[in-house]
């Protein structure tokens, strides 16, 4: 087990080359560090966050180290702590300030960080290999962003030159998000489109807009009354003939634990056949997992019609 001076200094080591951009400098949660599974510690610019996804015992005396390191840094002028097992718990600035307008930074990407909501943020930073394939093959593609949130894929897709981007999501509040994230990135709002619907409702329109050249499928593992990957995922994939063209990229993520790699691609062999399974997207290295199956899974099929 980590003692807190070691994490103090294993801090020190990963925040040497952090520079503007986004870095996960700790993550507790891949099950890699006894005693500090639940936590996770990010640098954003110059605000270092932590949060703690349940209680753990030694909780004062990682933010009193934490406090330390950043009245120690000459990067760090802000420290925001989350504690995410608290429902409704307000996060809070133990130093300095959040500015308006934070923003991560992520390959020449912008995107719209909250870090006072106390719940998603609004960046989901292990997704970074996941959008850098999505704006290198989206050239001249249609692509259907299904659970877009705040539209990060689709700011990928337009910057690597797709002619088209429909986002799909539930949340009217995060597709709102999404269209402030494509206005501080300076993407011509032409050819992407927002809709606030529920996608497991909502496939005739779809398919009216469609065919799709790229589909991203990225949904929350468990959403209540919204979306349960172990019996909704399946009517997703049922309906991806109808709304995909002939030579269609498909990428699935799956970000649950209990779920393998072999949930989508048995899914697919059964319902979608014409979609042929090509790589497993690689995971960010300060993302490591003890067990690689439980963390996130992004998954390239190809659409092969002979």
């Amino acid at each position: 087990m980590l003692s807190i001076t070691q994490l103090q200094t294993q801090l020190q080591e990963s925040s040497l080359n952090a520079a503007n951009e986004f870095k996960r400098l700790f993550h507790g949660r891949g099950g890699l560090y006894e005693g500090y599974k639940h936590l996770i510690v990010d640098s954003i610019d110059e605000v270092l966050s932590a949060a703690f996804y349940f209680e753990e015992a030694n909780e004062a005396e990682i933010i009193t180290m934490l406090k330390n390191f950043t009245n120690n840094s000459e990067q760090y002028k802000t420290l925001v702590i989350q504690r995410r097992y608290l429902p409704g718990a307000p996060s809070e600035v133990l130093i300095g300030e959040i500015p308006d307008d934070l923003y991560v930074q992520e390959n020449g990407m912008k995107i719209k960080l909250n870090l006072l909501s106390n719940k998603n943020s609004g960046y989901f930073p292990d997704m970074k290999n996941g959008r850098a394939f999505v704006k290198t093959n989206a050239v001249d593609k249609h692509v259907l962003n299904l659970f877009s949130y705040t539209c990060a894929f689709s700011l990928a897709a337009k910057l690597g030159g797709a002619k088209s981007v429909l986002n799909v999501d539930m949340s009217k509040g995060a597709l709102k998000t999404g269209m402030a994230n494509h206005s501080l990135n300076n993407i011509d709002p032409k050819g992407v489109s927002y809709l606030p619907y529920n996608i497991l409702k909502s496939f005739s329109s779809l398919k009216r807009r469609g065919p799709y050249d790229m589909i991203i499928i990225d949904p929350p593992s468990f959403q209540r009354g919204s979306f349960e990957a172990t019996k909704d995922y399946e009517k997703i994939i049922k309906k991806l003939p109808q709304i995909a063209s002939e030579d269609c990229i498909l990428l699935a993520c799956l970000n649950s634990p209990d779920l393998t790699s072999d949930f989508i691609i048995k899914m697919i062999q059964q319902w979608a056949p014409s979609f042929k399974f090509q790589l497993r997207l690689e995971n960010l290295e300060e993302f490591k997992s003890s067990d690689e199956e439980k963390s996130l899974k992004n998954l390239v099929f190809q659409r092969l019609i002979k």
